[in-house]
């Protein structure tokens, strides 16, 4: 059960140093007990609080790391059933599933398709991150060793979908550096498959029949000392599927049961195989409730547009606004005589703004001013977005390194145009277009 803040602040060192960044002890206690600051963080927290409150303070889903140096990822750490109520701390991580039962050409058009979907979107990279490889009935542990070998050859983290030990035993041979997930351990055979992930290092997946064959799988294999552990929530349908995955957060966060509190695997390919459209349609919905690994057959850009798009809105934190580094960004090698355009940080914003910019075909140098991650007419209605704030950041940032004293402003500020140019001597204020599909004739036409 968490602890509140006064349990909390019995046990700091009541010097109200300020060294955590709050006024005082019991300000820090509030903010732990909430969640938002760790105990760590006092500098003078004998080693004997920490230990006695770090496990009662601690998230009630456990956070699980997979994967190795760049390719490394945190699963689960959620403290609430809903985003708005604070926000989700680890998003959802996205598969595609290669199989023993694919012949050798089917298995190199995927790998090949897979590098394919890698894009940037509000300043966050978008790309397959996860490779599961399944070890159908039948398979020996040559041929799918093999196949995790060539899979491994992408770089990316793996999934081992196998259910007999000595067969995950000599796949995880040629992959257990890369820490990949080994999920097949189920009520006959979890001793046994909790000895080759412990052996190996890696995060061990437990399924079964039911829900009720999942707790009891995971309760015996935290009696074994292993906590390292994901939950294939997948079940015999959807429906199922559904239920497991919200009853299964449900028990951790609102029963606080931390036998449940570990991060979830869907294997769409299981629920709706052959069937891409239901797939894609299913992908979004576990990655609202709740998935935190999404196996999919794949994942191409028809796919992946809207499903990204879905996940960035869904895993940022409310409480914070989405901004970009304030700067100047030359767009189609636009140098210091190319005319200037400004507009606010809001992420959005900015990466709408700057694709039309880029398919105008002008160069341009983008002004990015510090406007609280506001939209433009939200910031500007705040006071953040103003001649003042403008014409600051003009003077100080943007004359030093740009020629050119062509300044075009966002259609929906026109009201700025006089203030600016009694605020900038020299500059020609242009007031662009409203609305930024409406810039690549506009930017044409003023070339």
């Amino acid at each position: 059960m968490a602890l509140s803040g006064i349990q909390i602040f019995k046990l700091t060192p009541k010097k109200n140093c300020k060294e955590c960044g709050c006024p005082t002890c019991m300000a820090f206690s509030m903010k732990v007990a909430q969640g938002a600051m760790k105990i760590e963080q006092c500098p003078h927290m004998s080693d004997e609080a920490i230990a006695s409150l770090s496990e009662a303070t601690a998230p009630p889903m456990k956070t699980i790391k997979i994967g190795a140096g760049s390719e490394e990822f945190s699963l689960g750490g959620e403290t609430v059933m809903f985003r708005h109520e604070k926000t989700y701390v680890s998003k959802t991580r996205y598969a595609v599933n290669l199989c023993t039962c694919m012949d050798e050409a089917a298995v190199d058009a995927k790998l090949a398709e897979i590098p394919k979907v890698d894009y940037e979107r509000i300043g966050e990279r978008m790309y397959v991150e996860l490779v599961n490889v399944k070890c159908a009935e039948g398979a020996d542990a040559a041929a799918y060793t093999a196949l995790v070998q060539k899979a491994a050859g992408l770089g990316r983290t793996m999934i081992l979908e196998c259910s007999d030990p000595e067969i995950a035993k000599a796949a995880l041979e040629v992959c257990k550096d890369s820490k990949p997930v080994l999920n097949g351990a189920n009520p006959s055979n979890y001793e046994a498959m909790n000895a080759v992930a412990t052996a190996a290092g890696v995060v061990l997946g437990v399924t079964g029949a039911d829900l009720n064959e999942r707790y009891d799988t995971v309760a015996a294999l935290e009696k074994l000392g292993n906590k390292n552990l994901v939950i294939d929530v997948t079940g015999a349908d959807v429906k199922e599927t559904f239920a497991n995955a919200v009853l299964v957060r449900r028990a951790a966060i609102k029963d606080q049961d931390r036998t449940f509190g570990y991060p979830s695997i869907v294997n769409l390919v299981a629920l709706a195989k052959g069937d891409l459209h239901l797939q894609a349609a299913l992908a979004s919905l576990f990655t609202m409730k709740y998935g935190s690994i999404i196996v999919m057959e794949q994942l191409t850009y028809a796919e992946a547009l809207p499903l990204y798009g879905l996940r960035q809105n869904v895993f940022t934190d409310p409480q914070k606004p989405m901004k970009v580094e304030t700067g100047i960004y030359p767009i189609n090698g636009a140098d210091e005589n190319s005319i200037v355009l400004t507009t606010v940080d809001f992420a959005l914003t900015y990466f709408v703004a700057s694709g039309e910019m880029e398919r105008s075909g002008v160069p341009i140098n983008l002004v990015i001013s510090d406007a609280g991650g506001l939209s433009v007419l939200t910031s500007w209605a705040a006071g953040k977005f103003s001649g003042t704030t403008i014409s600051k950041y003009i003077i100080e940032n943007v004359e030093p390194k740009v020629k050119c004293r062509k300044l075009v402003i966002p259609g929906k500020v026109a009201v700025l145009k006089g203030d600016l140019e009694a605020k900038l001597p020299g500059w020609e204020i242009i007031v662009g277009p409203r609305e930024a599909v409406q810039l690549v004739k506009f930017l044409k036409d003023l070339q």
